[in-house]
């Protein structure tokens, strides 16, 4: 099992001037009061606007495995660090996450106490609205991007536009009506914004960028069976050089892996939640030996099949 770190009481606010001894007095955003009076108890909250989501933890938590999509992520208390194969990405309060393609993470609260929580926003992007604003947002002609994980800080207006949206909450009868306006807003600022070329570049048409989300949504669907290069390349209209070298810029990891971790990902899913055991489930996501599946599910999670679904039963991911 994988070392939490541990957290001070302390952190989380700013301390009061007397320093570690004086008594401390938390002083949280509007944002982390609003996020807090919607949820009350450590998990994922689904809200009544389905792409903003809402996540609280108490403590620390070890590395949890899943699928990001692309999505906007802040943090109203405590932080939070993000594994995508080698690279780590943290993210605090003055930071924000942009995920603009769908990756196999690794999520880790790293800082949460009971009496300042992890307390985390999420909003899933809106991939047709933002090529909308693509062609009525003017910006520099620039074709450099890179990974499909980004942390940027986080601007006045931006962390306003998320506020206000979470503010709607309060009023549902305006909801319908006020949300669609304060969305689009919130991704304009993202695209006029250090991501917005990334952004641009999962929109456009004859992008790189777009053809590997292409290749991505491609292997998500054949995911359990045999991987050919070349056919993949031929769906997506690249070379398989070409392919293979903006796969693994985009995603920080080759076709091959990425097939992989959502091959493991999701037999650890059909353990979890449909109680299958591990010899079918490694043979429903396509390997044929189950000792294979075993050594790369353990080089993955860290512990056998079996033993890892058993002690991860009713922990819930976070994103």
């Amino acid at each position: 099992m994988s070392m939490v770190p541990q957290a001070p009481e302390t952190q989380g606010w700013p301390l009061p001037s007397g320093g570690l001894d004086a008594p401390v007095t938390p002083r949280p955003t509007e944002l982390a009061r609003l996020v807090e009076s919607h949820t009350g108890r450590d998990g994922t909250h689904p809200t009544a606007l389905p792409a903003l989501w809402f996540h609280r933890a108490s403590t620390p938590t070890e590395p949890i495995h899943t699928v990001y999509q692309p999505a906007l992520c802040l943090v109203a208390s405590g932080s939070k660090q993000v594994l995508l194969a080698d690279d780590i990405y943290h993210y605090d309060p003055e930071h924000f996450l942009l995920v603009s393609v769908d990756l196999p993470v690794a999520g880790q609260v790293v800082r949460a106490t009971r009496s300042v929580p992890y307390l985390g926003v999420r909003l899933d992007l809106n991939v047709p609205l933002l090529g909308e604003l693509l062609a009525e947002v003017s910006a520099p002609d620039r074709r450099a991007y890179g990974r499909g994980l980004a942390v940027s800080r986080v601007e006045p207006p931006l962390l306003d536009a998320v506020t206000r949206l979470v503010q709607l909450l309060e009023t549902p009868r305006d909801l319908p009506i006020l949300a669609p306006l304060v969305q689009r807003e919130i991704h304009y600022r993202l695209l006029c914004g250090d991501q917005g070329e990334r952004l641009r570049q999962m929109v456009a048409a004859n992008g790189q960028a777009r053809r590997i989300a292409e290749a991505i949504d491609w292997l998500k669907r054949h995911y359990d069976q045999p991987l050919s290069i070349e056919a993949l390349a031929r769906a997506v209209h690249m070379s398989p050089s070409g392919l293979h070298h903006h796969f693994k810029l985009v995603t920080a990891m080759s076709p091959l892996q990425y097939q992989k971790q959502l091959r493991l990902q999701e037999a650890r899913r059909l353990m979890l939640g449909e109680a299958v055991d591990a010899a079918t489930a490694g043979f429903r996501v396509g390997y044929e030996s189950p000792s294979q599946f075993s050594h790369e599910y353990r080089r993955l999670f860290g512990a056998p099949p079996k033993r890892d679904a058993e002690r991860l039963r009713g922990v819930e991911p976070i994103f």
